[in-house]
């Protein structure tokens, strides 16, 4: 690829250069938006993927990254994989990023086609905007702005199933760590607090998905002719949902801390009932703050359930149900011990003698971040020149396994969780947006962060 001018010239301010840069950026997400990298062959063509992989490879060649290749991963999947060398004496930073997406979902609730990059109100909007071919773009960006003035070494790693969760690159991970041993993991999957609000992850839930069936009778019976004694396997599994809930809404699951506090930034209630679209008049979930609730405590969800259908229903006593329950767990909670207290609740709760079974699905370790070290230190700076003020700390919801290995893989690295992901991009669901500015100001800081972190670990200082 042919790089533009501000690349080539390393005394020009970088704001400046990165602003001189988004045009180029714009241009580059709406390429990779245009390609639907849903990792999931079921719904997408596979080879849309490995076009995502192959455009993604020859865009970090085109900005330096030497032995740029494919490299298939346990899962199918291909990770993008590059490396730029350290000068000698200087760090190595790893850049994270994946191209798959998500599935358009409800294609008639996008107000503009899901696989084209539409620009509306200021935002840029398209399926991947942000999670996560903004992030690639941000990394393209911050490394043209630096052209060859780039005083660390690199390595990159892109995966292609992130979305999916079916492990592709934790798998790859330990057995070719030499790969992707670095001093600093920025894993740019994440973002600000809110646009403007320089922000790094130190946080990110567990999971622990089970699938609850309850059976009360041989087949459904006529309501009519049984209805009342007959014992109503729906019924029951109703009984046993509301249990999993207090009655201000908190989650209680019996063998849980369900009392923990988020020593980081905050979010303001009404910011959240915004950001999450709550209704008019319905009240929040829980006690406590509302980053208390996200961030610290566990939190349960029933993600669906299987019943008859309102239309075509019979006058039928049913004689199973089943839900599927997603329990988030913050850091300090295991995730299998969460599983098991919540399959020993929802077993204790059934009525009526209710036969249960319970089905294990996906566990994922909760995940926090030491903040105490030079990357952290060398982030502060780069953040307060970008954004004009400090970095803050915030939690995740959603948990990226990855970060487990990555750590347990690298015991002595850096995590910096961030990028250009704040609540407004609606993530996963229809209309998902990037705001453009977040692109620049974060390509800006993760520039300056790459230039401070290898001259500042050369002088053995990181103020």
């Amino acid at each position: 690829m042919t790089e533009a001018s501000p690349e080539s010239a390393p005394t020009d301010d970088l704001a400046a250069r990165v602003a001189a840069l988004m045009p180029r950026a714009k241009a580059d997400l709406a390429e990779l938006v245009s390609i639907p990298s849903v990792a999931d062959p079921r719904q997408f063509p596979p080879e849309q993927c490995l076009r995502a992989a192959e455009w993604v490879a020859a865009a970090f060649t085109g900005v330096g990254l030497r032995d740029v290749r494919l490299a298939r991963t346990p899962d199918g999947s291909h990770a993008v994989l590059g490396h730029r060398p350290a000068p000698p004496g200087a760090p190595t930073v790893l850049l994270y990023s994946h191209y798959d997406v998500q599935p358009p979902l409800d294609d008639a609730a996008w107000q503009s086609p899901p696989f084209e990059l539409t620009e509306r109100d200021g935002r840029w909007y398209g399926r991947g905007a942000a999670d996560c071919k903004g992030n690639i773009v941000m990394h393209l960006t911050a490394l043209r702005a630096l052209g060859t003035d780039v005083p660390v070494g690199l390595k990159l790693v892109v995966e292609g199933s992130e979305e999916q969760g079916t492990g592709g690159l934790e798998a790859y991970v330990p057995d070719h760590a030499d790969e992707l041993r670095a001093d600093a993991l920025l894993i740019c999957d994440t973002g600000n607090a809110a646009v403007g609000v320089p922000t790094a992850t130190t946080a990110l839930r567990g999971l622990a998905n089970v699938v609850v069936t309850v059976s009360t009778l041989t087949g459904d019976v006529h309501s009519g002719m049984f209805g009342g004694p007959a014992p109503d396997a729906l019924a029951a599994l109703i009984r046993m949902l509301d249990t999993l809930r207090d009655t201000d809404g908190s989650t209680r699951v019996n063998g849980l801390d369900g009392a923990g506090t988020w020593p980081g930034i905050g979010y303001d209630e009404q910011r959240f009932r915004t950001d999450a679209g709550v209704l008019d008049g319905v009240e929040l979930l829980g006690s406590g703050s509302v980053a208390d609730r996200l961030w610290a405590r566990p939190a349960v969800t029933v993600l669906g359930i299987d019943c008859p259908p309102v239309v075509g229903s019979a006058a039928a006593v049913p004689a199973r149900a089943r839900a599927r329950v997603s329990l988030r767990v913050p850091p300090g909670t295991d995730s299998a011990a969460a599983a098991d207290a919540l399959t020993a609740h929802l077993r204790a709760a059934a009525p009526w003698g209710a036969r249960v079974e319970v089905e294990r699905e996906s566990t994922g370790s909760a995940f926090r971040a030491a903040t105490d070290g030079p990357a952290y230190a060398t982030l502060d700076r780069a953040m307060r020149e970008a954004y004009g003020e400090p970095v803050s700390f915030l939690g995740q919801g959603g948990s990226i396994p990855l970060c487990n290995v990555l750590a347990g893989t690298f015991p002595d690295a850096e995590l910096i969780l961030m990028g250009v992901e704040e609540p407004r991009c609606l993530i996963h669901a229809p209309n998902e947006s990037v705001e453009p500015s977040e692109i620049e100001r974060m390509a800006h800081v993760e520039a300056l962060f790459l230039r401070h972190y290898g001259r500042a670990i050369a002088r053995g200082d990181t103020a």
